[in-house]
């Protein structure tokens, strides 16, 4: 792929008048392609959409209103669910950062669909954002390598990206799950159950991939009647739990491997006033609040939010070093003794 240089300067994002050059056309006849104006020769069309896609051009929605200005002034933070507390704590903290860089936030949540992930960050990019926060749910994130390129820095929360690199900032996932099954074991535990979300997302593949270790260390006996996966809802959850529950051999723990997961355990252990040990990953806020004794992975999500915004912000500022992955820690802290 052929990049515009400006100024012996490196990269930059590519022009209208890039693309006319690329395409051997006006002006004129780009703008009236980006534009759909439908009287458009065919042949025309063609040329200008090759060269478009030669070099990654995005129409810019808001040229006419930054002028001259070299920066918009925003950055892009798109989560998964705006609702849950975990998510908006992020937000809160990155929406902060951005105050004390004197930029504004714009938040947007793609609900776990990739084409969604996909589709709002070129717009964001579109509309000149001076960087992207990203909590990734597409399997490939390839397709914002142009835009980093010429020069959009991105910095990944709470999951890596694939098929890029890029700045990452996670949580010990590994640590929090091992913790967890050595606390149930050392109860003395040993049918413990665990809650999974869609495996396919990275926080759950490698916590239940650790929970799996911890309980194989521990000389637990595995058993796939007790791991339950693709659990995305609360009611999800609690139909899962009540099946467990109502087994031959029923857990006597479980430990649930989100917060969502955690609610939906709680509201049939509540009803059922059942006796089996809980503990959940994430925190969130009525966690001391409880009846039923509850444990917590614990960590800061704010965490996640203040130092991706910050490297961020790093980056924008022209900070060139290699991309960096930074790792929160967690703690088990017993929230509810019921």
């Amino acid at each position: 792929m052929s990049t515009p240089m400006g100024n012996g300067a490196g990269p930059h994002r590519p022009t209208m008048a890039d693309v006319a050059r690329v395409a051997g056309v006006s002006l004129k006849t780009v703008s009236r392609v980006v534009n759909h104006v439908p009287t458009v020769d065919p042949a025309l069309v063609e040329k200008v959409l090759a060269a478009v896609s030669e070099l990654g051009f995005r129409r810019n929605d808001m040229a006419r209103n930054l002028r001259s200005r070299s920066t918009s002034g925003t950055v892009g933070l798109l989560i998964e669910d705006l609702a849950n507390p975990f998510y908006s704590a992020i937000a809160a903290a990155a929406a902060e950062c951005a105050i004390d860089h004197d930029a504004m936030l714009i938040t947007a949540s793609s609900e776990e669909d990739g084409e969604r992930e996909r589709r709002l960050l070129l717009s964001m990019c579109e509309r000149r954002v001076d960087g992207l926060l990203v909590v990734p749910a597409a399997e490939d994130q390839g397709y914002l390598r142009t835009e980093i390129e010429i020069g959009t820095p991105v910095v990944f929360l709470d999951r890596p990206p694939t098929n890029l690199r890029a700045d990452t900032v996670l949580i010990d996932n590994e640590q929090g799950a091992r913790e967890a099954i050595e606390y149930l074991v050392a109860k003395g535990h040993e049918r413990i159950g665990v809650l999974s979300d869609w495996l396919r997302i990275y926080t759950m593949r490698q916590r239940l991939s650790a929970a799996e270790a911890a309980l194989e260390r521990a000389g637990v006996p595995y058993r796939p009647d007790l791991i339950r996966d693709g659990l995305h809802t609360i009611p999800d959850t609690e139909a899962a739990v009540e099946r467990m529950l109502d087994s031959d051999q029923p857990p006597t723990a479980l430990f649930a491997l989100n917060n969502r997961l955690t609610l939906g355990a709680l509201g049939v252990l509540n009803r059922r006033r059942s006796d089996v040990a809980l503990v959940g990953f994430d925190d969130f806020e009525t966690a001391a609040l409880m009846p039923h004794p509850l444990t917590i992975v614990s960590h800061d999500a704010g965490e996640l939010g203040r130092v991706g915004a910050e490297l961020l912000f790093r980056r924008i500022a022209g900070e060139q070093s290699r991309p960096q992955t930074v790792v929160v820690p967690t703690r088990l802290v017993e929230r509810s003794a019921g």
